[in-house]
Order: C-alpha cells, then structure tokens, then sequence
C-alpha cells in the first residue's frame, strides 16, 4: 500500500490497521482513540462521527499525535505530531477521503462503520492530518 510518492514520515502507517490518534483536552490532556487511516503521499486520512468528543477537541485544538497501534489502542511505535483539519462535507476532497478509507478497509469503512453512523444519527466527518515539527521542539 505504500508508494514511491509516499512521505517518509508517514510510511509507518501506511499498512497499519489502527493507529493510536491523540487529540487534546483544554487543560492539554492527551485522550488517545484507535482510528484507522488511510496514506496519500505526504498526508493521511481518517474519520469520525460527528457526535465524537475527539470531535470536540480537534475543533479547539488541530494539533495531535499518531502512533502506529494495535486495534485496542495499545500503541506498538513512535509517535508522530501532526495537525488535523476538518474537510468541507461533500466535497470532492471529503468524496476522496471516504473512497480511499473504504478500499483500505473494505468491510469495516465501507459497510459497518457508516451504518453505525447513521444508527447514531450523526454525520460522518473526514479529516486530513499532515506531519508537523513539534511547536516546543
């Protein structure tokens, strides 16, 4: 699943079923949560209910890390820090997101995860996450 034009940086996680996605509390708080992600060159991809507290804390703060983990959560490498960004809902860079995350994981983001979604009654947002320098390093 990893090509030639993929980020060095983000090639750990291109094979990985789940990474460990840390995003922040107020207080600076980590709260880690397994998602899985899908690689495109120097960026990655992942989704979320709508109704998610990550959500929530994303909003107030893009910057977060990501570890390649088991499906639990249980992170088995280094982490990275990166900065998560919302995309616009229908648009075609969202369209594209939702495709590469359902040819990745075929039954899990194709079928079983947005028909959670929709029992929940929520939207399904994609985000994009790119590597970033640590702002303290």
């Amino acid at each position: 699943m990893t090509s030639p034009s993929t980020s060095p940086r983000l090639a750990p996680f291109a094979k990985q079923w789940a990474v460990l996605l840390t995003s922040h509390r107020k207080d600076g708080t980590g709260v880690g949560t397994p998602v899985n992600i899908a690689v495109e060159g120097d960026h990655a991809y992942f989704r979320s209910p709508g109704k998610a507290w990550k959500v929530r804390r994303i909003r107030n703060n893009p910057e977060v890390e990501l570890a390649p983990s088991t499906p639990s959560g249980r992170p088995v490498g280094p982490e990275m820090h990166a900065r998560a960004r919302l995309l616009a809902g229908g648009s075609e860079e969202d369209r594209h997101a939702a495709r590469l995350l359902r040819r990745k994981y075929p039954f899990m983001q194709g079928v079983f995860v947005p028909l959670t979604h929709k029992l929940m009654r929520t939207a399904t947002l994609h985000y994009e996450v790119r590597p970033v320098e640590r702002p303290d390093a």
